[in-house]
């Protein structure tokens, strides 16, 4: 039986098929495309409740969320917390914290995605919080792919399976497949 989030990112149109450079330089056959489903609230609202049950119980002061995708899940998952929902992005090529926002010392932090792939912008969200003074609870995503190597809990809607390859590896571009890059990352 599938979860209900993966019902929602189906629903949505969320989940591509065709032929994607990913940031990590990457290439797969699939990519999931969440913002078709954030763009929909109510959906939205229902992917991330899981994600806001399991947390419940940590004595979460804050959501942060690096930009651009994890923008609407922090806000959702604050909002069914009752905490602050904050983002961070780029300034330059590093992640910061801007428009006002504040990490107090001694928050407990939960992180928020879209998807979590690799775990980079995690890391590096990771990086600014506790250089704060806070402290990361774990990280609440839509969709975990499994591939991370995180030093703390992934608490998801769902898990994607999503098979990568590595660029000259890779049976599409073998194929003459021209590819896509959907992602908002810079090229490594």
């Amino acid at each position: 039986m599938e979860s209900p989030t993966l019902e929602l990112l189906k629903e949505s149109g969320a989940l591509l098929e065709g032929h994607f450079l990913l940031s990590s330089g990457r290439h797969s056959n699939r990519y999931c495309q969440s913002a078709l489903l954030l763009c929909h609230p109510g959906k939205a609202a229902r992917a991330l409740a899981p994600v806001a049950e399991q947390v419940r119980g940590l004595g979460v002061d804050a959501v942060v969320g690096p930009a651009l995708g994890g923008i609407v899940p922090a806000y959702e998952l604050a909002r069914q917390l009752g905490v602050p929902g904050l983002y961070v992005e780029r300034e330059s090529e590093l992640l910061a914290l801007r428009r006002g926002f504040v990490i107090e010392p001694g928050w407990k932090v939960l992180i928020a995605e879209d998807v979590v792939t690799t775990g980079k912008s995690t890391m590096e969200t990771a990086a600014l919080i506790e250089q704060a003074g806070a402290t990361v609870v774990g990280v609440g995503c839509i969709a975990d792919r499994g591939e991370s190597k995180l030093p703390f809990p992934v608490f998801s809607g769902t898990r994607l399976s999503i098979e990568s390859f590595a660029a000259d590896a890779c049976p599409l571009c073998a194929k003459g497949l021209p590819w896509v890059k959907p992602g908002t990352r810079k090229q490594p």
